[in-house]
């Protein structure tokens, strides 16, 4: 079988079936081989009732203890069992499965493996794995069994059965890693690697697999950016631009001073922009460090010499924000430019005016989503495009924005703190700047991290807080299991947390799943929503300066850089806001994590931090949010690779400039692939 045949190749894949695996961006073999597994269950020995722990994934073995109920509304049903053994009995539920209540149970015990949470009535297993009879279980014991991610209508039983079959079909890829890597890392054969990565014989097999993978994607990512950067190095600045007095004016006017090291920053954007070449910038500021005043200056230069400037954000809420923000100061400080809205949601109508006055010129300030850069949009100038750090832009897209115009300057924002030594490898296509002081009207967050006793009175806190006028989330981890399950989660705890603050505080919730997403944030924006349920789903996008208590559940399940991110949703205004990390964890590791964020608001010293305590124990937990969109790579965890594999690069390079050597042959082919496929197009 040909590595490049349609999934629907496969025994079993028919035509609805292909449709979801292309949902997961499965559209080939070679796709389904490296959709490497998100995590991994390790199947231990069943534990006794009595030492099954919050927040944990526990396997307990007993007897069904009385009678099995369902319970709910049509569209939700409940189905709850006690089970019991020895040491006591544990609350067991499952959502919209009541035809449990008929079948299980009915020949002996049984082994259910489940996420254990805490309720107001005690712990409780949720939607657990059901081992019936109980010797089925055995077949699992001490084995990594591969959990994939999901899209609604695909198990993860049928991605299994689809990938053993792609393994065992002889369309195994080509190895493209050159034997000289190969050897000098001691990585094992390619094959053997592909599959240990999805049905692991040991742990240590699957940690020297991983480590070939991670190694190889970094490797891939770095020729690139160089590549990349040759191609696009120094080209022409075709903007004739001059500084302009009213930017001077307008920052004599601010109600604030900006900081030095946002003037820092201003100075060297300001100074490339009126400079020979374009401009392909990084501003690396932490959450709350004023990164969009010094975007609004740079659209400000553009704007006043005549160009045009946009500005894009990775949702629509976002967008509408930064959009109100900037029409604000625009007529409140009296400048002569036009800001202009440009969304997907947007009516036919209200698109065709606005690209009217886009080509015509008449807007200066275009802000938006991805609809700035589709086929209908002509700009008239175009000297300058921001983006946010979830929008990198490839060549093809500079290309598609520089087919509108002249090749325009490019910004991009990041709040992701980066340890400098890995940013300068990361985003080795931009030149860094670094907001590293944040604006003196800003009052610090107070953060706190306690264990689940203290959830009863974080309500009370969080009800005290939405008394006095303010707004608060309530942050829930993904649930392993089953990527399904976020919505009941989510849905789950905030009727919960519902019904213990009362009616006169209204509750929302958020979920990745959710068609209504910017709805919700925008009346959470609005105050129509007092406390928001969310998974990590409002990490970016979203900026509310009336919320000041963020509550993390099962904070230990997430990396610090991400956990520092969260925090970023509060803060942002001029009142006193919290942080409480929640944790179920009673180790040490955990809590010595945990209290770097306890102790430190600052993004760069905690990126370092993470960095230096993060190790092949978190292999299976979350992933860390990235920068970038690595499959099993993580910049955190995986920095000493990264660095060699930088290295690796620079040698090779140093060697063989073009890649041209018959060695490196099948290196170059992957490249050249990697790059259309990343929108990176160029010549090797």
């Amino acid at each position: 079988m040909n590595k490049n045949a349609g999934i629907s190749t496969l025994k079993g894949i028919g035509e609805k079936t292909e449709k979801l695996f292309l949902k997961l961006g499965v559209a080939t073999v070679d796709d389904l081989l490296h959709y490497y597994p998100r995590t991994y269950e390790i199947f231990g020995p069943p534990v006794p009732v009595s030492e099954v722990q919050e927040g944990h994934i526990c396997t307990v073995s007993g007897a069904v203890f009385g009678r099995i109920q369902v319970s709910g509304t049509k569209n939700m049903q409940v189905t709850t069992l006690y089970l019991k053994d020895l040491t006591g009995t544990l609350k067991v539920i499952w959502f919209r499965m009541p035809f449990l209540r008929n079948t299980l149970g009915r020949s002996g015990p049984v082994i259910l493996r489940g996420r254990v949470v805490r309720k107001r009535d005690g712990l409780v297993m949720e939607h657990p794995q059901i081992y019936d009879p109980a010797a089925r279980y055995n077949e699992k014991l001490h084995s990594m069994q591969p959990v994939y991610g999901l899209t609604a209508g695909l198990t993860n039983n049928a991605i299994i059965k689809a990938v053993r079959q792609a393994l065992e079909s002889n369309s195994i890829p080509e190895d493209f890693l050159p034997e000289e890597l190969e050897t000098a890392y001691d990585f094992p054969p390619y094959e053997a690697a592909l599959y240990e990565m999805h049905f692991p014989h040991f742990k240590e097999t699957f940690i020297e697999a991983r480590r070939r993978f991670v190694f190889e994607e970094f490797l891939t990512f770095v020729l690139s950016l160089r590549y990349v950067k040759e191609s696009g190095e120094r080209m022409k600045n075709h903007f004739t631009m001059k500084q302009q007095p009213a930017i001077d004016t307008f920052l004599q006017s601010l109600p604030y001073e900006l900081t030095a090291a946002q003037m820092r920053v201003w100075n060297e954007i300001l100074k490339e922009m009126t400079g020979d070449y374009v401009m392909s910038r990084l501003v690396q500021g932490d959450v709350g460090s004023g990164k969009t005043i010094v975007a609004f200056l740079g659209l400000l230069l553009s704007g006043l010499n005549g160009y045009q400037g946009a500005l894009m954000a990775p949702t629509e809420v976002l967008a509408r924000q930064h959009y109100e923000k900037i029409s604000g100061m625009l007529e409140h400080y009296g400048l002569p430019l036009k800001a202009e809205l440009l969304t997907g949601s947007m009516t036919a109508k209200q698109k065709r005016e606005a690209y009217v006055r886009i080509e015509s010129g008449s807007s200066s300030i275009i802000i938006g989503t991805h609809a700035l850069i589709q086929e209908k949009v002509n700009y008239r100038n175009l000297a300058l495009v921001i983006t946010d750090e979830q929008h990198r832009f490839g060549v093809r897209q500079r290309e598609q924005l520089a087919g509108k115009g002249l090749t325009p300057h490019i910004l991009v924002m990041s709040a992701t703190p980066i340890p400098r030594t890995l940013g300068i490898i990361l985003y080795g296509d931009l030149d860094i700047s670094v907001i590293n002081e944040l604006p003196m009207n800003r009052l610090p967050i107070k953060n706190c991290v306690v264990d689940t006793g203290y959830r009863p009175k974080a309500y009370a806190f969080i009800r005290q807080q939405t008394e006095l006028g303010r707004q608060c989330y309530v942050i829930c981890p993904m649930v392993e299991e089953s990527e399904n399950l976020d919505a009941e989660n989510v849905t789950d705890y905030s009727q919960m947390l519902q019904e213990i603050l009362g009616p006169s505080i209204r509750v929302g919730y958020l979920h990745g799943k959710m068609k209504e997403k910017d709805e919700i944030m925008t009346a959470f924006g609005r105050n129509e929503i007092q406390v928001l349920v969310s998974t990590t789903v409002v990490e970016v996008g979203i900026d509310v300066p009336n919320a000041t208590v963020i509550m993390i559940e099962n904070a230990e399940r997430f990396g610090l850089a991400q956990l520092h991110q969260l925090r970023g949703r509060v803060g942002r205004g001029k009142y006193q806001s919290y942080c409480i990390f929640m944790t179920a964890s009673r180790s040490k590791e955990t809590k010595e994590r945990l209290e770097i964020l306890n102790h430190s608001n600052d993004g760069f010293y905690i990126a370092n931090e993470d960095l230096r305590l993060r190790g092949p124990g978190d292999l299976f937990g979350i992933r860390q949010s990235g920068v970038l969109d690595f499959k099993i790579a993580d910049v955190f965890q995986d920095a000493a690779l990264l660095q060699e594999a930088n290295a690796a690069a620079e040698r090779l390079l140093l060697e063989d400039p073009d890649l041209s050597q018959e060695q490196h042959r099948k290196l170059k082919d992957h490249l050249q692939k990697k790059l259309k496929d990343l929108m990176l197009e160029t010549t090797l």
